[in-house]
């Protein structure tokens, strides 16, 4: 089965090495775009919706490697990380794989190690595209409820029944019965564990941090 483009962008601001580099992906089929700054990649921020990685100097004239990738972080990039260098930096290698870089190489890059890390870069965003899509559909239903049933979405995933609910709210347990009943709808979940297990896995709801779950 012939699979879809597939995106490298490095950013590095020696053009020789880009050059090289980007000739080598190209052969092996891969689209490559090549950013002579961080800056440069900001302004042309690539699209987490497409098979990509990025191949980043550590050491950029401006705002480092690091600093970029943190600033993709905080833009919501999704885009695995392949970090270069010409230097053994233990400390930013702990630094940049504790972010959740993908890997950390030492040039001069061999042929097999550049596309052993790239196709294990590729493999991993095409795993975590899906999540990050279940998770913005989770969020947008999330949007939908209204006040008061987000109040009542708050008590049920901590394991409040509606005796509790109405209580908490100050209202009876058949008004919040059919809060719950909205929000199940709204929020598009068969059941209370379904709810519960999405809200933790997308951060709403710290795990651990939920009462005993009472149907």
């Amino acid at each position: 089965m012939k699979l879809g483009p597939r995106f490298v962008h490095i950013v590095d601001d020696n053009a020789t090495f880009c050059k090289t580099i980007g000739d080598r992906l190209e052969e092996f089929g891969y689209e490559v775009s090549a950013y002579p700054s961080a800056q440069h990649l900001l302004d042309h921020l690539p699209s987490n919706e497409v098979p990509s990685c990025i191949l980043l100097d550590v050491r950029l004239p401006g705002m480092s490697g690091p600093e970029l990738q943190e600033r993709l972080i905080e833009l919501g990039s999704t885009l695995p990380i392949i970090f270069l260098t010409g230097y053994a930096d233990f400390p930013a290698t702990v630094r940049t794989i504790k972010a959740g870089a993908q890997d950390f190489l030492i040039k001069p890059i061999s042929s097999d190690q550049l596309l052993q890390a790239v196709e294990r870069a590729l493999a991993q965003h095409d795993a975590a595209r899906p999540l990050k899509s279940m998770r913005e559909a989770f969020l947008s239903h999330l949007a939908t409820l209204s006040p008061r049933e987000r109040q009542v979405f708050e008590l049920v995933i901590r394991g409040k029944i509606n005796k509790q609910i109405a209580s908490a709210l100050g209202t009876t347990e058949r008004t919040i019965k059919a809060h719950r009943s909205n929000v199940m709808a709204k929020m598009q979940v068969r059941s209370l564990t379904e709810l519960v297990s999405l809200s933790e896995r997308f951060g709403v709801l710290a795990s651990g941090g939920r009462d005993q779950l009472a149907e």
